[in-house]
């Protein structure tokens, strides 16, 4: 019998001082399963091993691989100290040791809590320190999420690596110090800007001299690691400049938690709300001074407006770079107004750079827009694809309002598992009343989660037939337009790319991605 041995070892790991305590050390574990593995007889395979990564992390590197070769056969047992070092979500538990390894022919084995899918009659202690593990992520991830809510209330720093003009104080954690070097540029952009240059102008400016972008510069200085994906990145660009000039930690003050986590199951962030956000003033010594920060903020709001009517331009916002996928900029000469690539002004290398006047982009558009009214607005063909339903909007509540009700009944049934987790604990409960009602409860809240997965999937229905009667109405409106407003655009495009003209030609590639 092959067997392959999974050691994992996370940060929180790291601050345990007892030998007693969990894994003291990648090599402990190593020893202790190998001794293990000898002792029955089974041949080693290979030791998948993932340091500084923690149990909810599905991209652990070693782990991917160690599936992978599970689902080619490549050995026959996967070892383990313990379950939650494989890992301590109940969905992978599930999936892959109740699931995929059966039908793999692979056989899980975790030493300390006795985990062995060969024997049948410990599934349920299994499912259970899936379970514990799964609220031991959810408690922790509270207990965080708590602790850096606090640091950031009172004007600690707790980010990775500090803002680009400041580096973190060695003798003060959570405070943060002036890097001279830096924020020299620093002060060169504030005031560059305050005497009137634009923002592409400065970003070329700093190319010219070979000035290292952010990012670069914590890379020659050793903060970052990663590589730079390429010769461009390391350039200084119009939105680097944009969002440092608007940046009030340069005076000062602390500003945290711009974005947030979607869940403690994922990394992945989302923007939130400016009133969300932590602000604490006068917590860092400034870079700018207020009164050219103010300055500056005046000229900001200022230029903010594209036309010196204040109007916004048809495409604001909506035209893309195709080459790089810069927004587009306006820009007026010989009193037309045209949309440009602002990267490709940031350096001579860094984009080729896209180039349309607004009033051909427009015809475009409209003559596309008139193309696919003549096609699809025939009256008796959108009723047949359609089907459009007055009643849509009734059904759309109905399916909220029971949606909202499988998600309470979930949440209930998952807060009783745990406090039969307690009561076991307690005494108050047996071992065999346990299991049979951890049981009950777990069926039926799966049975739940089924029901809501259903009518997740009925709302995406009648919202995509909402939509296209929508789309139907929405198009009707612009039968044989001539010219296009900001509002047309806002409700029709979602973004368009344009290209570089091909040469030898006036053809403008122009890629249009409507609302409908």
């Amino acid at each position: 019998m092959k067997v392959a041995i999974y050691c994992r070892l996370s940060e929180e790991d790291r601050e345990k001082r007892k030998e007693t305590e969990d894994s003291a050390s990648i090599q402990n574990q190593k020893t202790l399963l190998l001794q293990y593995a000898f002792a029955q007889g089974w041949q080693l395979y290979q030791i998948y091993s993932d340091d500084d990564y923690t149990g909810a992390d599905r991209n652990r590197p070693a782990f991917r691989r160690l599936l992978e070769d599970a689902e080619a056969g490549k050995f026959d047992i996967i070892l383990c100290k313990t379950q939650s070092r494989f890992t301590r979500e109940l969905e992978l538990v599930e999936k892959y040791i109740h699931g995929l390894f059966p039908l793999w022919g692979i056989r899980f084995v975790s030493v300390v809590d006795n985990a062995d899918t060969e024997n049948k009659g410990n599934k349920k202690s299994r499912q259970i320190n899936g379970l514990v593990n799964e609220w031991y992520l959810e408690d922790m991830s509270e207990n965080i999420r708590s602790v850096l809510r606090n640091r950031r209330e009172n004007g600690y720093h707790i980010g990775a690596t500090a803002l680009y003009g400041y580096k973190k104080d060695p003798d003060r954690k959570g405070h943060l110090l002036i890097d001279e070097e830096a924020a020299e540029v620093v002060r060169e952009v504030f005031t560059l800007f305050s005497k009137g240059y634009g923002k592409s102008a400065i970003a070329r400016r700093l190319n010219d001299r070979g000035v290292p972008n952010p990012t670069e510069y914590k890379r020659q200085k050793g903060i970052l690691h990663q590589p730079a994906k390429g010769k461009n990145s390391t350039l200084w660009k119009y939105s680097a400049i944009a969002d440092m000039l608007e940046n009030e930690m340069y005076i000062g003050n602390m500003v945290q938690g711009k974005y947030g986590s979607v869940s403690y199951k994922t990394k992945q962030n989302k923007p939130r709300p400016k009133e969300q956000w932590y602000r604490v003033e006068g917590t860092h010594e400034a870079i700018i001074d207020q009164a050219l920060w103010e300055k500056v903020k005046a000229m900001r709001e200022e230029r903010a407006k594209p036309f010196a009517t204040g109007e916004i331009g048809i495409f604001a916002k909506k035209a893309r770079c195709a080459a790089c996928g810069y927004t587009m900029r306006s820009v007026k000469n010989k009193g037309r107004r045209y949309l440009t690539c602002p990267n490709r002004n940031v350096s001579k290398d860094a984009c080729l750079g896209a180039f349309i006047s607004v009033e051909r982009l427009e015809r475009m558009v409209i003559l596309e827009l008139n193309r696919l009214l003549e096609a699809y607005l025939d009256q008796e063909e959108l009723e047949r694809h359609m089907q459009w339903d007055t009643n849509l909007q009734k059904q759309k509540k109905r399916i909220l309002e029971n949606r909202n009700a499988y998600e309470k009944k979930i949440k209930e049934y998952a807060k009783a598992i745990r406090n039969l987790y307690l009561d076991k604990g307690r005494g108050i409960l047996s071992e065999e009343d346990f299991l049979e009602m951890t049981r009950e409860f777990t069926l039926e809240k799966k049975r739940l989660e089924d029901v809501l997965l259903q009518a997740k999937d009925q709302l995406a229905e009648v919202e995509a037939r909402i939509e296209a009667g929508d789309a139907k109405e929405l198009m009707q409106q612009y039968i044989n337009v001539d010219h296009l407003t900001r509002e047309m655009v806002e409700k029709l495009i979602n973004h368009i790319n344009v290209g570089r003209r091909i040469p030898g030609t006036r053809t403008v590639p122009v890629e249009i991605h409507w609302n409908f």
